[in-house]
């Protein structure tokens, strides 16, 4: 187990890092000119960090191979993923997403 001190201090640093990550970002956001591949990589590159995100926390993990498969979350997940495909405002695509978990799973359905 890691002493208090040895913890703090890397809470710290790791902050300090961040912090540093992204103020550098910002600095050099105007100055440095990327290849028009490298850019459309980079914005591809988001979009699947996104998609990896959002498919790790809605998908299920390892469960008894008799348990049923939850389906409200990845359900409701897709929800709101047509709804924002279909650009509507975020406020609506949240709340239909949510309640469309939440009645899924007040029918049983986890």
């Amino acid at each position: 187990m890691l002493n208090p001190t040895t913890a703090l201090t890397a809470v710290l640093a790791l902050a300090v890092g961040t912090a540093a990550l992204r103020l550098g970002g910002l600095a050099l956001a105007g100055r440095v000119r990327l290849a028009p591949g490298v850019q459309a990589l980079l914005d591809r590159g988001t979009v699947v960090l996104i998609v990896a995100v959002v498919a790790v926390a809605t998908l299920p993990g390892s469960r008894a191979a008799d348990a049923p498969l939850p389906l409200a979350l990845p359900l409701g997940v897709l929800v709101g993923a047509v709804l924002a495909w279909r650009r509507a405002p975020f406020a609506v695509v949240v709340l239909a997403a949510a309640g469309t978990t939440a009645a899924l799973r007040a029918l049983g359905l986890g």
